[in-house]
């Protein structure tokens, strides 16, 4: 669909509320939505063809007193301005939401207006990113742990995506990023953070809050149960093909000590690889450890949701 050049933006007057013209200016458009004080002049066509919710309000008769503008009718919406402005962007450019990665505040914009209106390909395209970042196999989950893949990180992303998932329901989003969170400390968890924009703190809401200070305390007793990540320090199964007890026992002791001083945080499913090579383990028991770490961690994950208070993975739902 062709575009002709948007007119500077403009104010004029609507029962005395000034009122912004957007840079999303269709001049042929045939309706135009009102979002705040900001309208936008789009096309009825691409509204419906990619809603549900709008498909249907076309159909409805429009009453004659109706304001309009540049004899287009108004749909007033109760959405921030900006979340209306990402959605049309996607709409119109398709490149925009195809980007490898996206700013946050477009993916939730994508989520909650997705969500409200049934733009059912944009919201699947967001909770797919969502997913990514925190998916719902250990597998996925190691394979992409290192760095965001999806979206544009900054301090707080992982606190603002809990929210975000909580609040439109997205169930399978919330044991990884619960878990992710609960590896701080709690005095960590109970501080605000600043973004990088210095215009908001990220803070997490009470029920996610207590989700997760809940959650830490149960996986840090439980990575020390057996047959969980840390079981195995506990409980020493490893005599009868150790090359050189003396010394795996006092390694076993050295770290035991190690964990309590430096772990007293969630470890349920985090590899502990590297700690390991500080300590000196035969090399039976080190294979033995290994494989004892690697069960441990798979079963911590078919758990993770249970301690976070949610259903099991196998129940976990997105939407209503």
């Amino acid at each position: 669909m062709s575009e002709s050049e948007s007119p500077p933006a403009k104010r004029q007057r609507t029962d005395d509320t000034e009122v912004m013209r957007s840079d999303i200016w269709k001049a042929d458009g045939s309706v135009v939505l009102q979002a705040g004080n900001t309208q936008f002049r789009v096309h009825w066509s691409v509204l419906a063809e990619n809603s549900s919710v709008f498909s249907d309000m076309q159909g409805l008769p429009q009453p004659s007193d109706q304001p309009t503008v540049e004899g287009c009718s108004i749909v007033e919406l109760s959405d921030d301005p900006d979340d209306i402005k990402f959605l049309l962007k996607a709409l119109y450019i398709p490149s925009f939401h195809c980007q490898d990665k996206l700013p946050f505040p477009v993916v939730r914009a994508f989520v909650k207006i997705g969500r409200k209106y049934e733009f059912k390909y944009l919201y699947d395209s967001a909770v797919k990113r969502l997913m990514t970042e925190f998916p719902t196999t250990l597998k996925e989950y190691d394979a992409f742990r290192a760095a965001w893949q999806t979206m544009e990180g900054y301090p707080g992303l992982t606190r603002d995506i809990a929210s975000l998932a909580n609040e439109n329901k997205l169930l399978t989003v919330l044991p990884a990023a619960y878990y992710s969170l609960s590896m701080h400390t709690a005095s960590k968890l109970l501080t605000q953070i600043q973004r990088r924009d210095s215009t908001m703190v990220a803070s997490l809401p009470t029920i996610d809050l207590c989700r997760c200070a809940v959650g830490r305390e149960e996986a840090f007793k439980t990575q020390f149960q057996p047959g969980f990540t840390l079981g195995w320090i506990r409980k020493w199964d490893f005599a009868d093909l150790c090359l050189d007890s003396m010394q795996c026992q006092a390694s076993r002791q050295a770290l035991l000590v190690y964990c309590m001083d430096n772990y007293l945080r969630a470890n349920l499913i985090t590899p502990q690889w590297p700690v390991l090579k500080r300590f000196q383990f035969c090399q039976n028991c080190l294979k033995m450890i290994h494989d004892s770490i690697v069960a441990g961690r798979k079963k911590g994950w078919e758990q993770l949701p249970l301690l976070f208070d949610l259903p099991p993975w196998n129940e976990l739902k997105n939407g209503d």
